[in-house]
C-alpha cells in the first residue's frame, strides 16, 4: 500500500529516524499528502561516503521500496550535495572494512539506479565523483547554479568503475563521457545543463522542490506498472552488467587501491585538503 494514513506515515518517518539515530546520517521525510519521500544526505561537513553513510543511505532507499514509496527526493543538509567517496575508506585500508564499504557501495548503487518508484535528486551544491554518480542514479536531477559536478576519479590518479562510466554514458553518450572520464572533468551547472547531464537549472530549494514534485506529476495518470517495467527495460542490461560482475568489480578495486602509486596520489590529496582546511 502506498502511505494513505497520517499513522503509516509517521510510523515509516520514525522508524528511518531510529535506524539513523546513533549516526545521524540519512533523514527521511514522507510527506502523508502525496506519499512522496524527502532523503536528505546529512554526514557533516560535505556528506563524503563513508561505509556508515552508505550503510544507513542502503538501508533507508530497502525500506523505501519495502513500503511502496510513489517517489523520492534525494538532496543533501549542506551546501554541498556530496563530496563523493571518502578517501580516507581507500587510503591505507584495513581489507575486511574496504570490502564492506566497496559491496554496500555496489548495493546502493542497485538500489537507487533499480529503484521501482519515480527519482529526482535536488543538486544544492558541489558533486563530483560519488556524489554525480548518486545524482546520475536519479531518473530526474535538478541543480543550483554555481556549482560543479562530474566524475574527477582521473585527476587523483585512480579510474571510475565501469558502471559509473556506464551510468554516465546512458545520460550523455558515449564520446561526451570518454571526453569527461580521461580529463577528470568537472561541469559547471550551466554546462551539465547543456550537455543533458542534468535537467533543470533551479533557484534555491524551494525552486528545487518544486521542480522534483512537477516531475513526479506527469505520473499520476500513468501504471505505476507499466512505468516501473518501462524504466527498468531502459536501464536493465546497465543494472544486469553490473550486477554480474560485482566480484570482479571488487576485485579491481582491491587491487587498484593496493598500488604504491595510488596510495600515494590519496596521500598527496588527503594532505592538499588538511592544508586547505588549515588556511
Amino acid at each position: 500500500m502506498a502511505f494513505r494514513s497520517l499513522t503509516k506515515t509517521i510510523a515509516f518517518s520514525r522508524f528511518s529516524r531510529s535506524f539513523s539515530a546513533a549516526s545521524n546520517l540519512v533523514r527521511v521525510e514522507v510527506s502523508d499528502k502525496s506519499g512522496i519521500a524527502t532523503v536528505t544526505l546529512q554526514r557533516a561537513p560535505v556528506n563524503s561516503l563513508n561505509l556508515e553513510i552508505l550503510a544507513d543511505f542502503k538501508q533507508s532507499l530497502k525500506e523505501l521500496e519495502k513500503n511502496k514509496c510513489r517517489g523520492a527526493i534525494l538532496t543533501s543538509a549542506f551546501k554541498t550535495f556530496s563530496a563523493g567517496l571518502d578517501i580516507n575508506e581507500m587510503y591505507k585500508p584495513e581489507i575486511d572494512r574496504a570490502k564492506k564499504w566497496w559491496t554496500t557501495l555496489q548495493d546502493v548503487y542497485e538500489l537507487l539506479y533499480g529503484s521501482s518508484y519515480p527519482t529526482v535528486a535536488f543538486i544544492n551544491g558541489a558533486a563530483p565523483a560519488g556524489g554525480c554518480l548518486l545524482s546520475m542514479c536519479c531518473e530526474y536531477r535538478v541543480m543550483v547554479p554555481n556549482s560543479i559536478i562530474g566524475l574527477n576519479e582521473t585527476q587523483l590518479g585512480i579510474v571510475a568503475p565501469a558502471w559509473f562510466a556506464n551510468t554516465m554514458e546512458n545520460i550523455i553518450g558515449k564520446r561526451q563521457t570518454e571526453l569527461a572520464l580521461t580529463t577528470g572533468r568537472l561541469f559547471s551547472t550551466e554546462e551539465a545543463f547543456k550537455i543533458g547531464l542534468i535537467d533543470e537549472i533551479v533557484q534555491g530549494k524551494e525552486d528545487g522542490i518544486n521542480r522534483a514534485n512537477a516531475f513526479f506529476s506527469k505520473f499520476s495518470k500513468i501504471s505505476p506498472f507499466a512505468r516501473n517495467l518501462s524504466k527498468q527495460i531502459v536501464r536493465g542490461d546497465t543494472l544486469k552488467k553490473m550486477s554480474k560482475n560485482r566480484e570482479n568489480d571488487l576485485n579491481l578495486f582491491l587491487q587498484t587501491i593496493s598500488q604504491d602509486s595510488v596510495q600515494k596520489g590519496l596521500g598527496f590529496y588527503i594532505e592538499s585538503l588538511k592544508k586547505k582546511q588549515a588556511t
